[in-house]
């Protein structure tokens, strides 16, 4: 019997071009050229100023972030999540201004730059199961994680 994946996105055409440009260790978003504004998670129209699919084009982001707020998570029933307990769910402020919500992970060795490693995830180095350590405005770094065979997503570790 297959278990259920609770972590896996559903790629689709709209969104395949960010899901790929993940396995090979970039981070995309969305920028409008009317407003000129970015956005994440990726839409078809600006939400902002509603311009459409038309003025709104992909971008390479320059994976930094600062955090904005965090939780470490100690129960999680959903597959897989109740297996890598206790981990810390966060929100990320990218430096292009979209905000991002994510998983933070040591600096060394809990994600992969899209080289085809990675790491055991967890809680941040020096955070302990408290979340001690963390602090709102910290720097970041995107990192990538394999999920599941060639589906990486993005996580964030301590710059």
């Amino acid at each position: 019997m297959n278990t259920v994946r609770y972590d896996l996105p559903e790629v689709d055409d709209f969104t395949r071009p960010y899901w790929d440009a993940a396995a090979q260790g970039r981070l995309l978003l969305r920028r409008c050229a009317d407003c000129g504004r970015a956005h994440h998670y990726p839409r078809e129209f600006c939400p902002y100023c509603w311009a459409g699919e038309e003025r709104v084009t992909w971008e390479q982001a320059g994976g930094r972030a600062v955090l904005y707020t965090w939780s470490v998570i100690h129960r999680n029933d959903l597959p897989p999540f109740g297996e890598r307990v206790p981990y810390v769910a966060a929100v990320v402020d990218l430096e292009e201004g979209p905000r991002l919500m994510t998983e933070l992970v040591p600096a060394s060795g809990g994600g992969s730059s899209g080289d085809g490693s990675s790491g055991d995830g967890g809680v941040v180095s020096g955070a302990g199961s408290s979340g001690a350590g963390l602090r709102v405005g910290m720097p970041l770094e995107v990192a990538f994680r394999e999920a599941a065979e060639g589906v990486w997503v993005p996580v964030f570790g301590v710059a």
